[in-house]
């Protein structure tokens, strides 16, 4: 058996086969159609607006300072507890915008019924921001 190998009716193409390739290159195109629109979708945004933000104003802070015997102290003034009761219905009854805060600081031997005088006092004149400081010295 011997093979033709020089015959004239059967000879090698020597093009490349472009279907297969235009058929891949369509169906990536398809795919790329159809994964595009999802990423186009717009996504809401809270841009800032045109006017300048507010300045804020930073409260009135009033120190309130209790030694071990009781005794308190308004912004380092001493006082009796009547006295800071006045300056509470005095603050109460007067026009301010704003709370102001009470920075209440305990002694380091304090009674808490002390503390909790003053804290009691403070908000049954109607104030709501109260806070303890000076608790850092406590840590251990």
């Amino acid at each position: 058996m011997a093979f033709n190998l020089h015959s004239n009716e059967d000879d090698v193409i020597m093009e490349i086969n472009t279907t297969p390739l235009i058929d891949v290159m369509l169906v990536l195109l398809v795919m790329l159609i159809i994964t595009i629109p999802p990423q186009m979708h717009a996504v809401a945004m809270n841009m800032p607006t045109t006017t300048p933000p507010q300045v804020i104003k930073s409260p009135t802070i009033i120190y309130i300072e209790i030694n071990e015997q009781g005794r308190t102290s308004w912004n380092g003034q001493m006082l009796s507890r009547e006295e800071i009761q006045d300056k509470l219905n005095a603050l109460k009854t007067s026009n301010i915008e704003d709370q102001p805060e009470f920075h209440i600081k305990p002694g380091k031997k304090t009674p808490y019924k002390y503390l909790m005088s003053v804290m009691a006092m403070t908000q049954k004149s109607g104030f709501s921001k109260v806070g303890i400081i000076g608790n850092e010295r406590f840590v251990q």
